[in-house]
């Protein structure tokens, strides 16, 4: 796969020269406070300012005139949106600028004048190669120069987080909620209206030039509009692969949602499901909000260290000297199918002995609100070196006014710096223990206030796989009768004058067939003879269900467990009456745990895979996970993992699992398929009948066009 490169370049991100056309002395207004960011963010090149009015701005002699100044590497434009293309065409063409940053608003998002303006700039930027961020954005900030007009402005460092918004307010109250918990960043990219450059293209610059011994290692998206998913995907992936963590919000996904639908697919396969489906693929950690982002970006800052995959951390010891909070994280890490591992034996032992009476070291190891800040060293020595059973430590410590925790944090500080196994601050007194914990932060340490929030993060990583491998296997699929099919059907639906329509089930049975599908035997008939003589072929019981009508359910159309040709004689009658019918299908009927599998062609990313439960737990609870055709078996069971009946499909209380391979090798053979049959729309397995031993189609429906 090749893109084309991105336009970001050295005058972007360290400019020798910025001026600021627009610049004043006010600071509660953009172009005051973008200049106020410059000169306290230490910039170290040529500040110039354009300002008609004034001859100084903020200690800085002002250009009345843009005709004035010298040749100029990066301009920010923060005036009225009409001005801005006269000031890109003459700067390029006279001054030399190659990058803006455009904070202006009041073009393609707000008129179709504004777009017109918009496109201009655009045009004259790809025609002298000059680096366009926005319009209608915050700007830029990173190590070289702070080029926005908000705050707050967060602590720099070369290993913090590179952050990427498709929202400027919004990357602000990202960015509030990241200083509080001393999340640092490298970079902050308020991308705006993205005429040029998108949160894709920047994801492009970053692999394409990434370092690994100078580079971020975590990156932060909050993304309001994926305009092309195969390049998000791309570069995304390739950025994980080479070490780095991805975690993003995806906003207004929601839109479809409600759309109406033929079949339960079609009302589920969302485009939040293309979304999951595409985060799946890449290895995004998913984020429903800004305290699940930055708190996910904390935890990649803690673990950086680790050679290993973060889903090693099964076992967690709790450190607290409060018990309530304790217990509310075993649950929570429980919850999310982490550990908190009993702790006994002679270590366990040995290390009580060195507590005050009173405490527990059984996992979480409470050593009591009068417990000492040598004692917590103690214990994160114990859990760093005895307790093999270990893989990370939570320090839960607060105060309820009594004591200052200087200490205490200046030990936690050494021991985090020492360890080689996680250790997880969560230092909930921030307000009574204020500048203890501000002291802690400037140390370069983040801080889980919430314990609960925490735990719920951990498992939202643990649960998102590695990225998926680009490469396309076949699986036994057959392409050649496939397309022969597909080339057959869309020819008939052509002949009846339709752009698109569902398959009759014998075409169904065939394109399953190509797949390796194993479908329940049947026949379709309007003959009532025929339909007996099967029957009796197969054996009864077997299921009626009348062919014609899409939502057979609902009109009455299925009978289960006809043991007799003369039941099944009088439903085929029955069946023949209902408005639409053509035919009567008869079945085997088989007994198991029902499953679901369903696909949608969804605009700009490719089938969608849908995976569950049947019955109530696709119509109602709409328990089903999603992943981006064609599937590789580690998604496919990665799917079927996350959902929230998971358990039923394991066995669980007695009750024997159902044939979970068989299952995955369903999804990933039906993704492969569609993944060379644009022409099917939509399809709908439900249910498949699931035993220890197989899993067998039993009901299946597909729309092509």
């Amino acid at each position: 796969m090749h893109y084309l490169c991105s336009m970001i370049n050295e005058q972007l991100l360290q400019p020798k020269s910025i001026v600021v056309i627009g610049g004043s002395n006010n600071v509660h207004k953009p172009g005051g406070s973008i200049v106020r960011n410059l000169i306290d963010g230490d910039y170290q090149g040529e500040l110039r300012i354009v300002n008609p009015k004034e001859d100084t701005i903020q200690g800085i002699k002002a250009f009345h005139d843009v005709k004035d100044i010298p040749q100029t590497d990066l301009a920010i434009l923060v005036v009225a949106a009409k001005y801005c293309p006269d000031y890109v065409d003459y700067l390029c063409a006279e001054k030399g600028v190659r990058a803006f940053v455009i904070i202006s608003a009041g073009f393609g998002e707000e008129t179709k004048a504004g777009a017109a303006l918009e496109q201009h700039i655009l045009d004259t930027c790809e025609r002298y190669g000059a680096a366009l961020i926005g319009p209608n954005c915050i700007g830029l900030l990173n190590r070289h120069h702070h080029s926005v007009f908000t705050l707050p402005i967060p602590k720099l460092d070369p290993n913090g987080a590179d952050f990427i918004s498709g929202s400027g307010a919004t990357a602000v109250f990202i960015l509030e909620s990241a200083v509080v918990k001393g999340l640092q960043f490298n970079s902050v990219w308020s991308i705006g209206n993205g005429k040029q450059i998108g949160i894709e293209d920047v994801l492009q610059y970053m692999d394409e030039h990434f370092n690994p011994e100078t580079d971020s290692k975590v990156k932060l998206l909050y993304i309001e509009n994926i305009s092309n998913p195969d390049k998000l995907l791309y570069y995304a992936s390739r950025l994980i692969q080479k070490g780095c963590r991805i975690a993003a919000i995806k906003s207004g996904s929601s839109e479809s949602g409600s759309r109406a639908a033929s079949s339960h697919t079609g009302a589920i396969a969302s485009s939040d499901a293309a979304v999951e489906a595409l985060f799946r693929k890449a290895g995004i950690v998913r984020c429903f909000s800004r305290e699940e982002l930055t708190t996910t970006g904390c935890i990649f800052m803690v673990t950086s260290h680790l050679k290993t995959p973060l889903s090693s951390l099964n076992n967690f010891a709790i450190v607290t000297h409060a018990g309530g909070p304790g217990v509310m994280l075993t649950d929570a890490l429980s919850k999310g199918g982490l550990n908190v591992p009993k702790i006994e034996g002679p270590m366990a032992d040995e290390l009580k002995a060195q507590l005050f009476p009173g405490s527990s070291v059984a996992n979480p190891i409470d050593f009591l609100a009068t417990g000492t800040p040598a004692q917590l060293g103690t214990i994160i020595d114990y859990c760093e070196h005895k307790l093999d059973q270990i893989d990370a430590i939570a320090v839960i410590y607060g105060t309820p006014g009594l004591t200052q925790l200087y200490e205490a944090y200046s030990i936690l500080d050494q021991k985090i710096r020492e360890c080689k196994k996680p250790i997880f601050p969560i230092l909930p007194s921030m307000v009574t223990a204020g500048p203890e914990v501000a002291d802690f932060l400037a140390k370069g340490h983040v801080n889980f206030s919430d314990e609960v929030t925490l735990a719920s993060t951990l498992s939202q990583i643990m649960r998102t796989p590695q990225p998926a491998t680009h490469e396309v296997e076949l699986y036994g699929v057959n392409i050649s009768q496939l397309h022969s099919i597909l080339f057959r059907e869309i020819g008939r639906l052509k002949f009846e004058g339709k752009d698109s329509g569902w398959l009759s089930p014998n075409a169904v049975r065939d394109i399953l067939t190509c797949a390796g599908i194993q479908m329940v035997p049947e026949k379709v008939s309007h003959s009532k003879e025929e339909l007996t003589d099967f029957a009796a072929r197969i054996g009864y019981p077997v299921v009626a269900k009348v062919v014609g009508p899409i939502h057979k359910s609902d009109v009455g159309g299925v009978a289960l467990n006809i043991r007799t040709a003369e039941h099944l004689a009088l439903e085929f009658d029955r069946m023949m009456q209902i408005e639409g019918a053509t035919d009567v299908m008869v079945q085997k009927m088989l007994k198991g745990t029902e499953l679901f599998i369903g696909a949608k062609y969804e605009e700009r990313f490719g089938h969608v895979v849908l995976c569950g439960l049947g019955g109530i737990f696709v119509e109602v609870l709409k328990d089903v996970s999603s992943g981006l055709a064609p599937l590789t078996y580690p998604e496919a069971y990665s799917m079927i993992h996350s959902l929230r009946g998971y358990k039923i499909i394991k066995g669980t209380r007695g009750q024997k699992g159902v044939n979970e391979q068989k299952y995955a090798e369903i999804i990933v053979r039906l993704s492969t398929l569609l993944r060379f049959a644009t022409e099917i729309k939509e399809i709908d397995i439900n249910p498949l009948l699931a035993d220890e031993h197989s899993v067998t189609a039993v009901d299946a429906r597909i729309r092509i066009g």
